[in-house]
């Protein structure tokens, strides 16, 4: 049987992969400044205990995502439930959202207009970046600190 030849579709995709196997594999050998240095392009604050394999795996997650896309969103939230119905590790508090799960969170700020998704696990999306509050998404937007329900409007509803 004769060998098939690769397309040029298929000899880009392999390219794209490559390029993120590279990029990938270069996190690990980053030293901590410059891993640093990539958090901050691709999040819009540091985690509260960070060490090196959490840096890097979201990363690598980060990375891959950009260049393949995201997880569908049924997926998202099957990961969601197994993590909190399956995992012996047991944080602090749950997030609390503002707003049932699905729902897109407008506001108007300096006549551009910014959407925010509610996620199943009480986070936040926005931008294409998942956030824990508000209050990092209106700080993101506005510049300032600001407490995030009032700044969507959302202050006096009851949590879900």
């Amino acid at each position: 049987m004769k060998p098939r030849s690769i397309t040029p579709r298929e000899q880009r995709s392999l390219e794209k992969l490559n390029a993120v196997q590279r990029e990938v594999a270069a996190l690990h050998e980053m030293k901590m400044p410059d891993l640093w240095k990539v958090w901050d392009l691709h999040f819009a604050s540091r985690p509260v205990h960070p060490n090196r394999k959490y840096l890097t795996s979201r990363l690598s997650y980060r990375i891959q995502e950009l260049a393949f896309g995201t997880l569908p969103q049924s997926t998202r939230e099957r990961l969601v439930d197994y993590g909190q119905n399956l995992s012996k590790i047991k944080t602090k508090t749950p997030a609390k959202a503002v707003a049932m799960p699905g729902a897109t969170l407008v506001r108007e700020f300096e006549g551009k207009e910014f959407r925010v998704e509610v996620l199943a696990d009480g986070r936040y999306e926005y931008n294409q970046k998942i956030y824990r509050s508000l209050s990092a998404i209106a700080k993101n937007i506005t510049g300032t600190h600001w407490s995030g329900p009032a700044f969507f409007g959302v202050k006096n509803m009851v949590a879900v």
